[in-house]
């Protein structure tokens, strides 16, 4: 899965995932802090997670506390929260 497929995911059906159209054309070249700005907090977190960069989910789980008063230390915590669960059971993706 593309990072933007991913990000902008908001569920599965079988082996696909089901992608948001209008936000992932909107806002699939913005970074993972500019769309916690904007409040996208789920895309915000799916991409930070994506990353898998230890120094990018750190600056995400502080800022998110800043901004929401939801403190969390760890990606586990807020992936349960987000309900986002990455997988490698997909093998194509839906456009909505």
């Amino acid at each position: 899965m593309r990072r933007d497929e991913f990000v902008f995911t908001i569920g599965y059906q079988a082996d696909a995932a089901i992608v948001d159209r209008a936000a992932m054309k909107k806002y699939a070249k913005l970074g993972t802090m500019e769309l916690l700005d904007l409040g996208l907090y789920r895309a915000a977190f799916c991409s930070a997670l994506y990353s898998e960069n230890d120094d990018e989910m750190k600056e995400f789980l502080h800022s998110f506390a800043e901004k929401t008063g939801i403190k969390s230390d760890t990606a586990d915590d807020l992936k349960r929260l987000f309900g986002v669960y990455p997988t490698s059971d997909v093998n194509k993706t839906l456009l909505i």
